[in-house]
């Protein structure tokens, strides 16, 4: 057995054949209704976004990392929200920032 810094069993929560670990974050998740397709934020300053997703959590849309704003990320970080999905995607594409990778 491999233990990790907080002495949490890494072997038992690996992936398999060296893919990552499932997000457990997809766990918590439960079905909310999307807000209107446009980051509020950047409405109001003008900006132009590239891509839009939507907070898995509370349904707040903004603009992806891609966009000069980043207001998702900023969601995010205001109110620890992990997984997001893209509005036009398909099949659907969700994203943890707590892993910084797909899910």
């Amino acid at each position: 057995m491999t233990l990790d810094a907080a002495g949490t069993n890494v072997t038992a929560r690996a992936g398999q054949n060296g893919r990552a670990p499932r997000c457990d974050h997809l766990d918590r998740l439960s079905a909310v209704r999307r807000g209107p397709p446009a980051c509020e934020e950047c409405l109001a300053l003008g900006w132009a976004w590239t891509r839009l997703v939507a907070c898995l959590t509370c349904g707040w849309v903004a603009c992806s990392d891609e966009s000069p704003g980043c207001h998702a990320r900023a969601h995010y970080q205001e109110t620890d929200h992990p997984v997001v999905t893209a509005l036009e995607s398909e099949p659907t594409w969700r994203w943890c920032y707590v892993h910084e990778r797909t899910v």
